[in-house]
């Protein structure tokens, strides 16, 4: 059986996402590094939407499967193999309250978190104010980290890694605000993980796929 097909962005916060679950739960694909200005055709064949990261599935059988949302492809990965129990297995609440707050980061944090990028680029006058609009989900996350080392407990989860990359982004903006404002935690969190082997190997560049048509095994 050939090896998944894994279409990724380096720097999209959504892409990083599903390349750390995949490498979280040791499994292998075939990633194509792609541009969004430049989208191969079989991947907009596969999901018209034209947004990474897609991930196909016993590709060109009659059992292929599209994942074109990057928590589906970590939970994918991580169904198959989670050798650090990052789904907190034992605990029935756990995953749905992960699931919760990734839906929270992404359907009001993430749109908060663009317009404070866009201020800062562009040197708007609303900046303060939309890094404001952070601070509620950002504060939340602080919170979480006060008597244990991550968000779900003493041990990393699903939730550390789905979040890691927009935190990162969220600390980029500004990064005097960042590092002197009351992030103590998130700092320390923030710190740990991009320190760490996976985020490195997760951040590997890769030649653009469609340069030279070459395939690059990912994970394992």
């Amino acid at each position: 059986m050939p090896l998944p097909i894994l279409y990724s962005l380096q720097h999209c916060p959504y892409a990083m996402r599903a390349r750390l679950g995949i490498l979280l739960a040791e499994q292998q694909v075939m990633l194509r590094a792609i541009t969004m200005h430049n989208k191969p055709d079989e991947m907009l064949t596969a999901s018209p939407k034209g947004t990474v990261p897609v991930l196909i599935v016993n590709a060109e059988t009659e059992n292929e499967t599209v994942i074109d949302e990057s928590l589906n492809i970590m939970l994918w990965a991580l169904n198959r193999n989670d050798p650090q129990n990052l789904l907190y297995s034992e605990n029935d609440q756990a995953l749905p309250e992960m699931l919760k707050i990734i839906e929270d980061n992404d359907q009001e944090f993430k749109p908060s978190l663009e317009n404070y990028k866009r201020a800062k680029r562009f040197h708007h006058d609303s900046e303060e104010a939309d890094r404001l609009d952070c601070e509620p989900f950002i504060q939340r996350l602080e919170s979480r980290l006060n008597n244990q080392d991550f968000f779900m407990g003493d041990t990393p989860s699903l939730l550390d890694y789905a979040l890691l990359s927009f935190v990162r982004q969220f600390s980029k903006v500004n990064r005097p605000i960042f590092r002197d404002g009351s992030y103590t935690n998130l700092r320390r969190w923030l710190d740990h993980h991009l320190q760490s082997q996976i985020f490195a190997r997760a951040m590997v560049k890769y030649p653009l796929w469609l340069d030279r048509g070459e395939e690059s095994l990912f994970g394992g």
